[in-house]
């Protein structure tokens, strides 16, 4: 079901930037059609590489245009905020409604009038996120940034609460503790598949989004392609990620590499007009490469 959540943020979210990372992050974590998952502010900033601040003010942001909604009568475990994606959800039951009657019906666009499912609080228990003490208030009138923001307000931990809920299947998406640093990869076999940065291949989608952009046009397509491998050799030590992540992460790459020019050289280029290959060199073979080329000096790999 999580992937049926990224997909409406892909495909219908006005989110951008950090805003958007933020909400595919709390996508990736939706376990059922009612959209709703818990995550911590620091789990957040690890998914998104973004500051405490970006990440709370891309969570207000996403409050403001009604895409996502902070369920305060709610708690997950290690006392994290639940999150819900109205939209998502309605749009999610809307699609169910429509196939009802015809299987092979397609339902109509999503819009802002889409009636948003009530929550079925016994089935948000399997998932270990259960009911906050003498919450009754609105929750779409909270600070979506959440409890970490107000500690007085959080109840104690409860007890059976530890590194996973206490109740569900091992392949739920919730079910497994918040990731910590330097680990991105899930035991749960129903997580979104991962793979490397080396082995990611650009999609149509990511390929449109840098020609709508422009960045096509500002880079030429050597740029891009010499850009492309720069993010690759950077990416090459890091964890296995999925590949929305990775899409995330090669446009921001993108939107901030600088267009080629004769008074700023590619010392990451070598002699003979072409880009530095991703392996085959140690570092200081790179670096004293990446110089000569500078110098444009012979350095033996000819």
């Amino acid at each position: 079901m999580s992937s049926d959540a990224r997909e409406w943020v892909w495909e219908h979210s006005s989110s951008r930037g950090t805003a958007r990372l933020v909400l595919l992050s709390i996508a990736d974590r939706v376990p059922d059609e009612q959209c709703v998952a818990w995550a911590s502010i620091a789990s957040l900033m690890q998914r998104t590489n973004a500051s405490r601040n970006a990440v709370r003010s891309a969570l207000t942001a996403l409050a403001d245009s009604g895409e996502l909604q902070m369920l305060e009568m709610f708690i997950g475990p290690q006392r994290s905020t639940v999150y819900r994606l109205p939209r998502t959800a309605a749009q999610l039951a809307k699609a169910a409604a429509a196939t009802n009657d015809d299987p092979e019906a397609c339902a109509e666009p999503p819009t802002a009038s889409d009636p948003v499912p009530e929550l079925d609080g016994k089935r948000l228990r399997r998932h270990g996120i259960r009911p906050r003490d003498g919450a009754e208030s609105d929750p779409r009138r909270q600070n979506p940034t959440g409890p970490e923001s107000a500690p007085s307000r959080q109840n104690p931990t409860p007890r059976r609460v530890g590194s996973r809920p206490p109740e569900g299947s091992e392949t739920d998406p919730q079910n497994r503790s918040e990731p910590k640093v330097n680990r991105s990869r899930y035991s749960s076999s129903g997580a979104a598949p991962v793979t490397s940065a080396d082995q990611w291949q650009v999609d149509p989608d990511t390929q449109a989004w840098a020609q709508q952009q422009g960045h096509l046009d500002r880079l030429g397509e050597q740029g891009l392609a010499t850009a492309d491998m720069k993010w690759r050799a950077h990416r090459a030590g890091f964890q296995p990620r999925t590949a929305g992540a990775w899409a995330a992460d090669w446009r921001s790459w993108i939107a901030r590499e600088h267009n080629p020019t004769p008074s700023r050289p590619n010392l990451y280029a070598l002699p003979g007009q072409g880009p530095s290959p991703a392996g085959g060199l140690t570092r200081t073979e790179a670096h004293i490469a990446a110089l000569r080329a500078a110098l444009d000096e012979p350095n033996g790999t000819e």
